[in-house]
């Protein structure tokens, strides 16, 4: 059975783990008031990393129309950008903000062959803010299904200091399945086609994998 942590997280799990073990051997053979509160302290910390790098199966709607949330979180804007890599003219933005509180593994929205990857270093401004999509560290994957181009952004904020991507240029991906997860409060973006019909608003929590963002036309337009 899989264990529901992100592999990522065992290092951080791990050396906050051993020294609560440690800790509470101690106090164990010399009972001590600081000491327990900071065995305590330090058990509390292991909980809080293992609840942070938490990753649990989901299972939701899918459909080659469908579009799916590739991360949970409150969605804190949608508009209209251009100038996307690996997207053809204008395109609807989605941005999902991800407290710390949130799952942080990140999930493809859709199936098709991965036909963009980037990374590019930047700063760590909150990722609540507009500016974070250009200026912030971010990883972008571009994705081909059936005609159509969607991008997802994952963007690290002031506390997230890694940005990770499993996908691979070339790779066919499965809608739902992994796709990565940012270290700590963070914020992706998801780029779509124009023609696609929105299903969220701004203020509505997202689930990733199972929230349907939204929906593709049976015939992609012409890019042309």
């Amino acid at each position: 059975m899989r264990v529901p942590v992100a592999r990522e997280g065992y290092p951080f799990i791990i050396a906050a783990a051993v020294p609560a073990a440690a800790l509470w051997c101690t106090v164990a053979l010399r009972a001590s008031t600081p000491l327990w509160f900071l065995a305590a302290a330090t058990t509390a910390l292991a909980l809080a990393l293992t609840a942070f790098f938490r990753d649990p199966e989901r299972r939701g709607p899918r459909g080659s129309d469908l579009i799916v949330s590739p991360a949970d979180g409150k969605v804190i804007d949608i508009s209209v950008t251009e100038g996307e890599s690996h997207l053809h003219g204008e395109a609807q933005r989605i941005s999902i903000f991800l407290s710390l509180l949130d799952v942080h593994v990140n999930r493809y929205p859709v199936s098709g062959e991965v036909t963009h990857r980037s990374y590019e270093p930047g700063r760590f401004e909150p990722a609540w803010r507009s500016s974070a999509s250009r200026s912030n560290e971010r990883a972008s994957t571009g994705i081909r299904t059936a005609g159509h181009a969607i991008l997802v952004r994952q963007i690290a904020g002031w506390a997230a200091k890694r940005v990770v991507n499993y996908a691979s240029l070339g790779e066919t991906v499965v809608q739902g399945e992994r796709m990565g997860l940012i270290r700590f409060g963070s914020r992706v973006d998801l780029f779509m086609p124009k023609c696609a019909t929105l299903n969220v608003s701004i203020g509505q929590r997202a689930k990733g994998g199972i929230t349907v963002i939204a929906r593709l036309p049976d015939e992609p337009r012409s890019t042309a």
